[in-house]
């Protein structure tokens, strides 16, 4: 079984994601896999500062959530899949391969965006999100690019 069904199979199992055949909406298997990386990042240099938990929220609720109740349920279930999955390679399979440059943008703007909101990005948040950035196919350019969007506040919707 590889992984990114096992990882399905224990979101229907433990938090009751997706439907009785243990399969979900693509979208929302995205939106889970994007929330965990980002919930990823927030929690990496050990510190989630309130800041983090509330710039994490607020981007949870303006791209992939309607709503804050909906918002902090998809926090919650990606915080369960982060603790399970403690590797962001195997977070980053989950996003599909034809999700457009766009979105991998604003995924990775989001990240750094994440990783700046307590006024500081530390060398763990940084090797991190650069990393994120690699394996969601980006190059220094990209990355950059994303890191001055992310940390200008742009990646706020």
């Amino acid at each position: 079984m590889s992984l990114i069904a096992r990882l399905r199979a224990y979101a229907v199992e433990a938090l009751g994601i997706g439907g009785p055949d243990g399969r979900g909406d693509a979208a929302d298997d995205t939106h889970l896999a994007a929330t965990a990386l980002l919930v990823h990042v927030a929690r990496v240099d050990g510190i989630l500062a309130p800041s983090e938990s509330e710039r994490l929220a607020r981007l949870v609720e303006g791209r992939y959530a309607d709503g804050p109740a909906a918002a902090h349920a998809l926090i919650a279930r990606a915080t369960a899949i982060d603790t399970e999955v403690r590797d962001v390679a195997s977070l980053v399979e989950m996003i599909p391969h034809e999700a457009n440059g766009s979105e991998r943008e604003a995924l990775l703007a989001m990240a750094w965006s994440v990783a700046a909101a307590d006024g500081h990005v530390d060398e763990f948040e940084e090797a991190l999100v650069e990393r994120l950035g690699r394996l969601l196919g980006f190059d220094e350019a990209g990355i950059a690019a994303a890191r001055q969007t992310g940390t200008a506040g742009a990646a706020t919707p």
